[in-house]
């Protein structure tokens, strides 16, 4: 605008353009100054002397140009940036699987390792399970304190290996719609037998349910194990649905933090590993199945198990 002004006053020719024009003024302004600017909503103006005497050149430059200048300068901005951004998040797509890369085949060799141990650790756990049973058709069995002791121990090392089995299977499970009935009363059979002290009442009938038959069968063992195990004499043991979740009362001994139950390693039994229920919260997870607990001391727990 300046260089335009110059040219005015030199009685230079001046190209016309379609953004910009002027008039002269013959107007006072006080306190004039040469950095005078003011911007208008479509226009910039500026004020400059037209002789040493009065006058004033006004000229107006439309911001047509310069939103057009503005928007171009924007745009290559962020295209510069969005290129930035790209080339960022490919090379480190790239240098975070290059350094990834040996933790993923240690978790694989890993991964792979524990579900060998548990296959090979099959075979010496039904061969010593089997040799327990046919030491318990001896009459001096049950007086046998240190056999007693083998066979509890056993039974640990069995649930804990039907446990890590069927947690290794998390990744891969294929989730069907099941029928818990024939489930519940599948696993209940074998506890009856177990426990015949204690009285199962199971009262499921036609609820189906999306989960994996496998998985959600050992959820059940494990929580009617501790149910069975930490239970009254001449107990109960009720399996029920209620508002679609399915509920498994007991008459136990109770719990003292239900919230807790479910981490590792936690237990307030002398007995047990205090995985199970760690296990059964990661399975109930992997099938979408929220689980809880409510629980009054020495009068029972009640498990939540909602689909």
């Amino acid at each position: 605008m300046l260089e335009y002004a110059r040219l005015l006053k030199t009685n230079t020719f001046v190209e016309e353009e379609k953004h910009i024009s002027h008039e002269i003024q013959e107007i006072e302004i006080s306190e004039f100054s040469i950095n005078n600017f003011s911007i208008e909503k479509e226009y910039f103006i500026k004020y400059v002397p037209y002789t040493w005497k009065s006058g004033f050149i006004k000229i107006k430059k439309y911001k047509c140009e310069y939103n057009e200048a503005l928007f171009y300068i924007k745009r290559d901005v962020i295209t510069v940036q969005l290129f930035l951004l790209l080339l960022f998040a490919v090379l480190s797509y790239f240098l975070s699987r290059r350094a990834l890369a040996p933790m993923q085949e240690a978790i694989t060799k890993l991964d792979n390792f524990s579900k060998d141990l548990i296959h090979d650790l099959n075979t010496p756990i039904t061969s010593i399970s089997l040799n327990i049973k046919l030491l318990q058709k001896s009459v001096d069995f049950q007086t046998n304190k240190p056999l007693n002791r083998i066979k509890r121990s056993i039974d640990d090392i069995l649930e804990l290996h039907n446990n890590l089995s069927i947690l290794l299977q998390e990744e891969t499970f294929l989730i069907q719609n099941e029928s818990l009935a024939e489930i519940i009363n599948e696993v209940v059979l074998n506890y009856k037998k177990i426990y015949p002290q204690l009285r199962y009442e199971v009262d499921v009938v036609d609820f189906y349910v999306n989960i994996n038959k496998k998985a959600f069968k050992q959820v059940l063992v494990n929580l009617l194990s501790n149910a069975s195990k930490y239970n009254k004499k001449n107990g109960f043991i009720k399996i029920y649905v209620q508002e679609k979740m399915l509920c498994i009362q007991d008459s136990g001994v109770g719990i003292k933090n239900t919230k807790n139950i479910f981490e590792r390693s936690y237990k307030e039994q002398t007995s047990g590993h205090g995985i199970g229920l760690d296990i059964v919260k990661r399975l109930c997870e992997a099938m979408s199945i929220r689980i809880f607990a409510h629980s009054e001391i020495k009068k029972g727990t009640i498990i939540y198990l909602k689909f």
